[in-house]
């Protein structure tokens, strides 16, 4: 499904810092190599500046990388131009921001049907049948009662949840969430995150998730370990035994 290799991001500096040939440059990511098959769960974790939200950008095609190459969904993004690789974005990937990047001027519903309308007239539902879907993915996200919503009028947590609506909305083969919890209370959210095992677990869809939350990364298959923009290591989570323990501290 998603096939890293050499990865690697630098940028240029002002000032002073490693210099090539005259120019000085931060090595963000090096030499990652990653593999996430489809149906997956893998947790990116990392303490700050360790490059998860760069590979997370460049795993679902946002940026391009200095040095190495992503295959996603059968596809080599180094061989697309900017206009295929958004056509990929729009047909198969899902993405959640940390911080929502709803369009304010439009309500809860309109903001779920923007992915449907990148699709093209040759792909994209009848208006019709566009906005039961989209009625259909805010009702499952609990926010039947608030579609008609325009984002200031939403609290953090139905925000977050109007963005879950939205990156479902295409149907994506994978879904990449940047720090999907990271804003949110306790309890709003820990009920994104099931509502996002939920659906993963529904519609087979493959998930990518960058947290600094410890008990969400529990519940994926893998944890990627990034360190210094390096693969530390990557840890397969015994999740059985993992859900046994949390159903012994509950009862």
């Amino acid at each position: 499904m998603i096939v890293a290799r050499n990865l690697t991001q630098r940028y240029r500096l002002h000032g002073d810092g490693p210099s090539e040939g005259g120019a000085s440059f931060l090595t963000v990511l090096d030499l990652v190599d990653l593999t996430i098959e489809q149906g997956e769960v893998v947790v990116i974790l990392g303490p700050s500046g360790s490059g998860k939200t760069t590979l997370l950008g460049l795993l679902a095609g946002l940026d391009r990388p200095t040095e190495g190459d992503v295959e996603l969904a059968g596809r080599n993004l180094s061989g697309l131009d900017e206009d295929a690789r958004a056509a990929l974005r729009a047909e198969r990937i899902g993405f959640i921001f940390q911080s929502f990047h709803l369009i304010p001027t439009l309500t809860a519903l309109e903001n779920v049907l923007v992915p449907l309308e990148l699709l093209g007239p040759d792909r994209a539902p009848k208006p019709a049948e566009a906005e039961k879907l989209a009625r259909g993915l805010l009702e499952r996200v609990g926010l039947a009662g608030r579609v008609d919503h325009y984002p200031a009028q939403l609290s953090g947590g139905e925000q977050q949840r109007v963005g879950i609506a939205r990156a479902f909305a295409n149907e994506p083969v994978v879904l990449f969430a940047d720090e999907p919890t990271g804003n949110l209370d306790r309890e709003t959210g820990e009920e994104v995150e099931n509502l996002l095992f939920a659906l993963n677990e529904q519609r087979g869809t493959t998930l990518v998730i960058v947290t600094h939350d410890l008990a969400l990364s529990r519940r994926a298959h893998r944890i990627v370990h990034l360190d210094g923009g390096r693969i530390d290591r990557i840890e397969v989570v015994d999740r059985a035994a993992d859900a046994g323990v949390a159903a012994e501290h509950a009862g």
